[in-house]
């Protein structure tokens, strides 16, 4: 154990870990320029034969940024594109940035570090940063803002330099070091372990936006939400969220593991995909049909009572058009990805003549970050772990979600030698009790694709 590390385990004030040098290299999860073209003519593009385990340099560090400890990470599925090289490769990302030149420049390497959360310890910033200290606790929004841009200071996620860290940036959080903005960082819960924490920052914060925030559907008391994937790394906050805020969850999922799991959040009207026939076919991208979508209406109208307000959208082709369809009258579809594909094809008279809105969200500001944070620091709002790798097993990680055999979140831990480590506030915890923060524990990966 190097000295850094053995201060930061042990709680060193922040003047002694600020005084032991940062190591000349760390070991992190990354891809290579170099292998931008190994998929070629191949169906399977295995992320275990792209994502790379082995030391890269430490960056210099900017004025406005800290370096972090990560002590746990987890997978999210923008690691998944990073290593298949799709839509484009991200080094295509790193290039654009460098362009902006100065502190720009580090992130075009031929690697690139990937990973978009990160729960850790600070151990040391920059010399413009006022609000942090060395031995802070934080979680890592992956919201990479430029606060020099005037649209940043309306809402951080519109600035034209407003990029995905660990995506469209390089030293991600996968991996035992992280360079972040300060104005990434957000309190960790202190009655979470490291793991836990990691897990919230990029789900939690994306669904709070997307059905919370004011410039998402800004659900209310009642409201019937429709969630795709609810048994995911997205769909399992956004359940929580649905519940807490007074409305109906409408949970559909894949497997009956999987809508097992979902009840475990407390959604009580899940929805096997199978039963409105909407075909492995349309679920890897061809698209719904009217047929499946009309027996969706009927389902959620017997279970629910009435047509969805909010539909809860991030799978893309596969559901959107089903999406605008069921939604009732002058209700919201907002959505933030698509992950069976891109280019969505719908009926627009349901779109027009029943005056309902499409809203695009993305990621979350640091404000509705923090938001997020609260309810979970309060328990209103539990972390979805329902597996957990080390960092040696990285890429094996990355394939479960790449082959959808995960529930909820998938878990890194990175310097932390063990789970069950960075609990602070232990009646806090016993409070909220073991069981409720951990709801999803025993659901792990699958043995086949679901």
């Amino acid at each position: 154990m190097s000295a850094l590390t053995e201060a930061v385990f042990q709680g060193a004030a922040p003047e002694e870990i600020e005084r032991i040098p940062l190591p000349a290299e760390y070991t992190a999860a990354y891809v290579r320029e170099e292998d931008e073209g190994i998929f070629a003519g191949l169906t399977d593009k295995d992320v275990r034969k792209s994502l790379h385990l082995g030391p890269v340099p430490m960056p210099d560090l900017a004025p406005d940024e800290v370096v972090v400890a990560v002590m746990a990470s987890s997978i999210n599925y923008n690691t998944v594109w990073s290593a298949m090289f799709e839509p484009v490769p991200t080094f295509r990302f790193l290039r654009q940035f460098a362009r902006q030149g100065g502190w720009a420049t580090r992130h075009d390497r031929p690697y690139q570090v990937v990973g978009s959360d990160g729960a850790g310890v600070v151990v040391r910033v920059g010399s413009g940063v006022r609000h942090w200290r060395a031995g802070d606790h934080v979680v890592v929004s992956p919201a990479h803002v430029d606060d020099q841009e005037a649209a940043t200071h309306a809402d951080g996620m519109m600035g034209d330099e407003q990029r995905a860290w660990g995506f469209e940036t390089n030293f991600g959080g996968l991996a035992e070091y992280a360079v972040v903005r300060a104005t990434q960082l957000i309190p960790k819960p202190a009655h979470l372990t490291w793991e836990e924490a990691a897990c919230s920052p990029l789900c939690a914060g994306t669904a709070y936006r997307m059905l919370v925030g004011e410039r998402g559907a800004r659900m209310k008391q009642g409201d019937v939400v429709l969630v795709w994937g609810a048994a995911g790394g997205l769909g399992g906050y956004a359940v929580q969220f649905v519940r807490n805020g007074g409305g109906i969850p409408v949970g559909i999922v894949g497997s009956e593991r999987k809508a097992a799991a979902l009840r475990a959040l407390g959604c009580e009207v899940v929805i096997n995909r199978a039963e409105f026939g909407l075909t492995d076919g349309a679920a890897a991208g061809s698209g719904p049909s009217m047929e499946s979508a009309r027996a969706l209406g009927r389902i959620i109208r017997e279970r629910a009572g009435r047509d969805p307000d909010i539909v809860f959208e991030h799978t893309g082709r596969a559901t959107f058009g089903t999406s605008v369809f069921v939604v009732r009258r002058g209700g919201t579809v907002v959505t933030c990805g698509s992950s069976t594909g891109y280019e969505h094809t719908f009926d627009n008279r349901y779109l027009w003549m029943r005056l309902k809105r499409v809203i695009g969200s993305h990621v979350a500001n640091l404000q509705e970050q923090w938001d997020a944070n609260r309810l979970i620091e309060l328990g209103y709002v539990v972390p979805t772990l329902s597996a957990l790798y080390p960092l040696a097993d990285v890429a094996e990680a990355a394939r479960v979600v790449q082959t959808n055999r995960h529930i909820g979140k998938i878990g890194v831990l990175c310097m932390a030698p063990e789970p069950g480590l960075g609990v602070t506030a232990p009646g806090t915890r016993a409070r909220i009790g073991e069981d409720r923060l951990g709801p999803l524990r025993g659901f792990g990966p699958g043995t086949g694709e679901e």
